[in-house]
């Protein structure tokens, strides 16, 4: 009986090591961009603006939802209109990014490990301020010696930032920290 609870003991974290890889397979792959990726808000080919873009993946839908800049992409899941069964949010990583005005087909990084700039001279595609993601704090650091704004977690690009109409600023980017539409 003793031997029996030993092994139980060892293989039962194993068994609970394997649920969380299997969770981590289920995150969908991020899809390359082509001619046929529109925007969701705007309606327009997301290859047709410059700067990053974003692709949304959630359970309810088939495709990935796509948008022409990162600020779109996290207003979505800010919108309390929009579905919240978000499996996985790709945004382009600039770091990888062949220029601003081709941010790459398949640089992806998922949203919620990237690192944003907000706040700094550089437009998004619309012609509004942009979130500018990147995998590479590094590469983060370059674009703001370059482009000014500071870096944030995702965690941490401020709700007011996101959501605040055009290119207005706020003194503090909105410093409030994200917060759910709800």
């Amino acid at each position: 009986m003793r031997r029996l609870g030993i092994t139980l003991a060892l293989l039962i974290p194993l068994a609970l090591v394997g649920c969380g890889e299997k969770e981590v397979a289920k995150l969908p792959p991020p899809q390359q961009m082509t001619a046929e990726a529109v925007g969701h808000y705007c309606g327009m080919n997301v290859l047709e603006h410059p700067g990053p873009k974003g692709q949304i993946f959630a359970a309810s839908l088939i495709e990935p939802v796509w948008f022409s800049s990162v600020r779109d992409t996290l207003a979505f899941t800010m919108l309390p209109d929009e579905p919240k069964d978000i499996q996985a949010i790709y945004v382009s990583d600039m770091g990888q990014a062949p220029s601003w005005d081709k941010p790459g087909a398949d640089n992806w990084v998922e949203a919620r490990k990237a690192q944003f700039v907000i706040g700094s001279r550089v437009k998004g595609g619309m012609g509004g301020a942009e979130a500018v993601p990147f995998s590479d704090r590094s590469a983060a650091e370059k674009f703001v010696a370059e482009n000014g704004g500071r870096i944030v977690a995702f965690a941490d690009v401020p709700r007011a930032y996101v959501l605040r109409s055009g290119d207005e600023t706020t003194p503090d980017d909105g410093a409030s920290g994200r917060g759910s539409a709800d």
